[in-house]
């Protein structure tokens, strides 16, 4: 299992082989760990590095969290973020270092879910060290005080209940094969999603989850995403109730130097929340048209001497 201390904390990993192409930086959702990303790192990482890890407190970069050294981004405490070690900026501080510690840079983020927002909060902070980011079941920006504080609830509810004798129940993982998707998961990854879920840190699983979700947090991100000078996609389950489509068409909206009347929003049919477990080929043949498209405009760029590349995605 390959380490790195970021902040007084051990952070896990895994990295393939490295080469020409650019970097992928895969970031986990709230109370999953990197293990979800393997379906999609199989079918990219011959031609691409790919990383991924696991966010302090969750998967296994839950131990030694009380020698944590907090802080955020220069960038993000500027904008009013929340100044929570669980914050997404506080997130974003701690990738920046470990793709510092690895030498990696500048990469491609794809987030999913919480990740996402973690991805976009990256891209605005430490620009040096990304590329472009892909946010997946992901989106935001609207504010509805109703749904959030059922949404906030429910996860408190979810955090709260936990006990290790769950993880001895069949039924768990059964019941986790079928929450949040379309059509129901392989069971080994109900088992999965049961095992992160019961040993995710508390106080990082409730405060990730609280910090991301106020009002003044959600509110922050559209005006976020209207200054990334890099290229943003989102690719979005038609079938997702957690992140619904108009949420991801929103915070897509705000997005500059995209072409008239097109949004880069990717649309995958039969696909709910996990769409990197339900739909893994279609996400995957996104993913390299998505970085297919970027690199043909960079070397088109390069060879009239532009300075900056156009992308496009209908």
């Amino acid at each position: 299992m390959a380490t790195a201390t970021v902040f007084g904390v051990p952070h896990y990993y895994q990295l393939t082989n490295e080469g020409e192409a650019p970097p992928l930086v895969f970031i986990h959702g709230w109370l999953l760990s990197h293990r979800y990303w393997q379906p999609l790192i199989d079918g990219l990482r011959i031609d691409y590095p790919c990383l991924s890890y696991d966010l302090r407190g969750f998967g296994e970069s839950r131990h030694g969290l009380e020698h944590h050294i907090p802080g955020i981004p220069a960038a993000a405490q500027c904008w009013g973020a929340s100044g929570s070690p669980y914050g997404l900026g506080a997130y974003a501080r701690d990738l920046a270092a470990l793709l510092e510690q690895l030498n990696l840079g500048p990469v491609w983020l794809v987030g999913h879910s919480l990740g996402g927002s973690l991805a976009l909060w990256m891209a605005h902070c430490y620009p040096q060290l990304v590329q472009g980011v892909v946010c997946l079941n992901a989106g935001g920006g609207l504010y509805l005080d109703r749904e959030f504080q059922q949404f906030r609830q429910a996860g408190q509810y979810i955090v709260g209940w936990r006990r290790p004798w769950l993880g001895r129940l069949p039924l768990l993982p059964l019941l986790l094969t079928r929450m949040m998707v379309h059509q129901p998961l392989d069971y080994r990854w109900g088992r999965d999603r049961c095992l992160d879920l019961l040993q995710a840190d508390p106080a990082a699983a409730l405060g990730s989850l609280l910090e991301s979700t106020t009002e003044a947090e959600v509110h922050l991100l559209p005006r976020l995403v209207a200054t990334l000078k890099q290229p943003v996609y989102f690719i979005a389950g038609r079938q997702d109730q957690v992140m619904n489509l108009r949420y991801v068409h929103h915070l897509a909206g705000y997005l500059q130097g995209g072409c008239p009347g097109e949004l880069p929003v990717i649309e995958i049919e039969n696909c709910g929340h996990l769409a990197m477990l339900e739909q893994p080929q279609m996400v995957t043949q996104a993913l390299r048209s998505i970085l297919k498209t970027h690199c043909f405009n960079s070397e088109r760029a390069d060879r009239n001497g532009e300075k900056d590349s156009q992308f496009c995605q209908g």
